[in-house]
């Protein structure tokens, strides 16, 4: 066994995996402690240690990679994550470099590569993003739509409060995007604009009915369909009943056949 197949048999370990995610973690720990001023007065050096002994085991945790995959390193989107991530955290500390250095506490979105449902759910994420975006542009379209709609509506009158809310387009939309969130539509938008235009409500009830429940409800119905489809790929990659099935027949009859050998000498 060559230093490549070694290195890789020790990387792909479990308990090299577990301890790795373990030492993200207490990164991600350090790194928020010193956020603390009091804390870094008291225990700045310390957490200035810990963190160059975790930067100096996660370079030579990709290092081991690069040894042990060689070419199929740059093959992997996480590895390329990571050579990013330590790369920036060895920059130097002082000056506008010094900003890049609060990226190292991304190092824990590496937990996505490890825990298996976390994994499911990313890539539930990219196969519903060519529907989620159909979505949105058609929630665009409406929200164009409304936008202009209120403010010929509602936008001419002189009233300061229909001019903050509707006096232009930009401010219609941004208007409008509060509403569908339901952030203060009934009591600081919807009823004073009802005290000047009785009838708005005909024009802000369909809005709020297609735009917060019906696309939400779509976003909800492509995200489920598609881990649906992620569960789907993954059985089918798995052995069936049947091929296991027969895999334990063949070594039977295997082991049959070598013990009727062993007999005969």
């Amino acid at each position: 066994m060559n230093i490549s197949s070694s290195l890789r048999a020790i990387v792909d370990h479990p308990s090299t995996t577990r301890l790795i995610t373990g030492l993200i973690l207490l990164n991600a720990v350090t790194l928020g402690l010193e956020t603390h001023d009091g804390l870094v007065a008291q225990y700045g050096a310390l957490l200035s240690y810990l963190d160059r002994a975790l930067l100096s085991i996660f370079t030579l945790e990709l290092t081991a990679k690069l040894i042990a995959y060689r070419r199929d390193f740059v093959k992997s989107g996480w590895n390329w994550f990571d050579l990013i991530i330590v790369t920036i955290s060895w920059l130097p500390s002082t000056g506008a470099l010094s900003v890049l250095r609060a990226l190292r506490v991304l190092r824990i979105l590496r937990l996505l590569s490890v825990v298996p449902q976390m994994r499911r759910v990313i890539a539930a994420l990219g196969h519903s993003i060519p529907g989620m975006g159909s979505v949105v542009a058609v929630l665009l379209l409406v929200f164009y739509i409304a936008a202009v709609l209120a403010t010929k509506l509602f936008g001419s009158h002189p009233d300061p409060s229909m001019q903050a809310w509707f006096g232009d387009l930009g401010a219609s939309a941004y208007t409008l995007f509060q509403i569908m969130t339901l952030e203060s539509w009934s009591m600081g938008i919807v009823r004073p604009t009802m005290e000047i235009f009785p009838l708005a409500w005909v024009f802000f009830l369909p809005f709020i009915i297609i735009t917060s429940f019906a696309v939400l409800n779509l976003f909800i119905g492509i995200i489920v369909d598609a881990m649906q489809m992620v569960q789907q790929e993954e059985r089918a990659h798995e052995p069936g009943i049947e091929t296991v099935t027969a895999e334990i027949a063949a070594l039977r009859a295997e082991i049959r056949a070598l013990r009727s050998t062993l007999k005969q000498d």
